[in-house]
């Protein structure tokens, strides 16, 4: 599963724009569906608070933050799994991302076009489902009837068909109902079953509920409606003004930044929400390295061993890995000084079979 985010929808919900806001790159815009073909990939720094916190307690001259790729996917239409539209670049442009960044317009505006001349959410996603539990019916299909002519084999596997059978059947039974795959939230057994189909519905979605400026600061009905969607789905939902965040994305400071959040109600950027969402649905962490040369965010992916994460660094320092110092941010907050964290025992020496956790602080020692 690739390690990055595809943001997809409708022609005209706005998918672009919230791009060209996330990575700054200048992906086109226009009020005309399709002007997005080739996908778009823009790299984008993770917001962390606990890498400013760093930075401040032990001042580098170089930060480096942690970073993640998006990907603007051409719109998609009714019949895209058939070639309708762009459908079969689409299809391949979504088949190589780990998570997906579904946009759905949630506001009226007649200046703006919609595909299909009117708002309705709940229609728009079960467009983009249905074309693509179709694009993955073809595949289970085929799978499935491969699978079955093979109980005339064996007895090996007539009984391997016991445990697979039931789990393709059931897959398909969801997608002929047009629903996604990660509707069943199958159990790691299933999942096992299907996990070399690279089923397209089955990846994690985030619906991104693109609203007008009223709609930031009081949750409308379009919204509601696909928060009740995504509860179904086991999905979640950011919500995001593209207007209102493209204004931010202009803006040349973060002093400037802030202000503007501030003057329209917000805490944060809802793209910060959307980055962080994205990172943490696939299974990303980040741990740190700091010092006066430079602080710096690191992905590994949770799970990962010491010599793991030293591997992220170089692939020498996980060849060589003898051990790691490691203490967690939160003990430099609380501490203040990484002379303070050591004195109060906080700093341990981990070996290779350390577990690393969201938030450590690690020097690591190698031998080359």
């Amino acid at each position: 599963m690739g390690l990055n985010c595809g943001i997809v929808g409708l022609p005209n919900v706005g998918k672009s724009t919230i791009f060209s806001a996330l990575t700054a790159a200048p992906a086109e815009v226009a009020n005309y569906p399709f002007c997005t073909i080739d996908p778009n990939v823009g790299m984008v720094s993770v917001p962390d608070p606990r890498l400013d916190k760093i930075v401040s307690l032990i001042p580098p001259a170089k930060i480096v933050p942690a970073t993640f790729e998006f990907v603007d996917i051409a719109g998609l239409v009714a019949g895209a799994s058939k070639g309708e539209g762009l459908g079969n670049r689409f299809l391949a442009s979504i088949r190589e991302v780990g998570v997906l960044a579904h946009v759905v317009r949630c506001f009226d505006n007649g200046d703006i076009i919609h595909v299909n001349n009117k708002i309705d959410p709940i229609s728009d996603i079960e467009t983009i489902n249905l074309e693509l539990a179709l694009a993955d019916l073809d595949t289970v299909t085929n799978r499935y009837n491969k699978q079955a002519k093979l109980n005339r084999l064996s007895k090996e596997a007539q009984k391997e068909n016991e445990r697979v059978l039931p789990v393709l059947e059931k897959v398909k039974k969801c997608l002929e109902d047009g629903s996604p795959a990660r509707s069943l939230q199958l159990d790691e057994d299933a999942l096992s079953v299907v996990y070399d189909l690279h089923l397209i519905t089955l990846k994690p979605v985030i619906y991104v509920c693109n609203v007008d400026e009223d709609g930031i600061t009081e949750e409308n009905d379009y919204v509601r409606l696909v928060r009740s969607i995504a509860q179904k789905e086991g999905s979640e939902v950011v919500v995001i003004c593209g207007k209102i965040e493209s204004e931010i994305a202009a803006l040349e400071t973060e002093e400037d930044k802030k202000e503007f959040l501030e003057a329209v109600g917000l805490e944060e950027s809802g793209l910060n929400q959307l980055i962080r969402h994205a990172y943490h649905i696939l299974g990303m962490r980040t741990f740190f390295t700091a010092g006066s040369d430079e602080d710096r965010a690191w992905t590994f992916r949770a799970g990962y061993k010491a010599p793991q994460a030293a591997g992220v660094i170089h692939t020498d320092f996980e060849k060589g890995f003898i051990k790691a110092e490691v203490y967690n941010c939160e003990d430099l907050f609380q501490y203040t000084t990484e002379q303070k964290v050591k004195e109060a025992g906080k700093l341990r020496v981990e070996g290779k079979d350390y577990l690393v956790k969201d938030g450590d602080i690690m020097h690591f020692r190698f031998n080359l």
